[in-house]
């Protein structure tokens, strides 16, 4: 069995995977009404947040289905939504807004840069803005967006703010406090080491009343009176809640957000500094990137297919780059049940493709922002 090294679905651990084999049990009865309650009580104790302001809306569906629930949801119909986009993520939010009607403006940047704060600034100030949507971690490129700062121009623009952290919660610092933030899309299959097939959304109970619904299977207002009620309106994805709940509990044992953020950045420092020795480049320097997926340079000499299927061969599975990084670059993931050895192991197998010798330089660096404005 392979490791896998993408940006999710995660090498399950063998708990959570024999969860899955749990007994079959129908949704409108008593069994699934306490396994659904215990998994939103565990959700909202990720970061402590108190259930009387916040409600965790379980969805069956991928984490882009949770980031759409919460765009079509929480946005006024007369609201106006100013996304800021850095990525392929930030841009399908983008692409939500306009399949749905939703007044909204669009920061476009390059891939791979930080987000223009000020730029930002500037179009709230200009007025008419209700809410900011931004992708934490924008695993186009790995970057880890500023959340802080941008939380800090909506609350002083008098804007809520909506967050896709599909792939850092669990692993990541988010300020629920902070009183700008009404809501952050999720999925268990990535730092929480779950599978496929339930998302979420974390959500000011405020905001949902303040909202507005534009679908009927994504209405996140209706989804949390139902479960709030012990129900469900749906028919939910019953084994990949069990997967999911026994998930939490590991997560919690082994020290919850902050442990698995030490753990990740421990591994990907690993990746890095072997990566490096070899003379492969990161995409962004130190403190950039999230300690969740770092992207690299493709070795000089190499495609992608063939170091993908080297590695495989070898029982790695990476992720190839989008757009115009797709010549450019392969990303690393390091969530998931992976042993530190198994990175050492990947160097190694790495080293072993490798054409020649490579040599650190500018070359290859200089490659990615030439490969994604073309």
């Amino acid at each position: 069995m392979a490791i896998l090294l993408n940006p999710g679905p995660v090498s399950l651990s063998e708990r959570v995977r024999k969860a899955l084999l749990r007994p079959d049990i129908c949704h409108r009865e008593a069994e699934f009404s306490e396994l659904q309650t215990a998994i939103r009580h565990k959700l909202l104790r990720v970061y402590g947040l108190d259930e009387r302001t916040w409600s965790a809306v379980l969805l069956t569906g991928s984490g882009t289905a949770a980031v759409e629930a919460m765009l079509t949801s929480l946005i006024p119909a007369d609201g106006r939504v100013l996304i800021l986009a850095n990525g392929v993520y930030g841009e399908r939010m983008a692409k939500m807004a306009a399949v749905h009607g939703i007044d909204h403006t669009l920061l476009k940047q390059d891939w791979g840069g930080a987000i223009d704060l000020d730029a930002a600034g500037e179009i709230i100030a200009g007025g008419n803005i209700s809410h900011v949507a931004m992708v934490h971690l924008e695993t186009t490129t790995g970057r880890l967006n500023d959340l802080d700062g941008v939380a800090r121009l909506a609350r002083d623009g008098g804007c809520r703010l909506l967050i896709d952290g599909v792939s850092s919660f669990g692993a990541e610092a988010i300020e629920f406090g902070n009183d700008g933030i009404d809501a952050c899309a999720a999925t268990a299959n990535k730092c929480l080491h779950g599978v496929p097939g339930i998302s979420f959304v974390i959500v000011r109970r405020t905001a949902l009343a303040a909202g507005h619904a534009r679908t009927v299977y994504l209405d996140l207002a209706g989804y949390a009176a139902e479960q709030d009620r012990r129900g469900t309106p749906f028919t939910p994805s019953v084994q990949c809640c069990y997967a999911l709940d026994e998930a939490l509990d590991e997560f919690a044992e082994e020290g919850g957000w902050e442990e698995r953020r030490r753990r990740y950045r421990s591994r990907m420092q690993i990746v890095r500094d072997g990566l490096t020795g070899l003379g492969i480049a990161p995409l962004l320097e130190d403190g950039a990137s999230s300690c969740v997926l770092n992207a690299f340079s493709l070795p000089t000499g190499m495609t992608y297919a063939a170091l993908h299927d080297g590695l495989k061969e070898a029982g790695f599975v990476i992720y190839a780059g989008q757009g115009g990084f797709a010549e450019a670059m392969f990303r690393i993931a390091v969530m998931g049940e992976i042993p530190a050895k198994e990175l050492e192991r990947l160097i190694s197998a790495i080293a072993a493709l490798l054409p020649r010798p490579l040599s650190m330089g500018s070359a290859n660096r200089n490659s990615f922002s030439r490969q994604a404005r073309d």
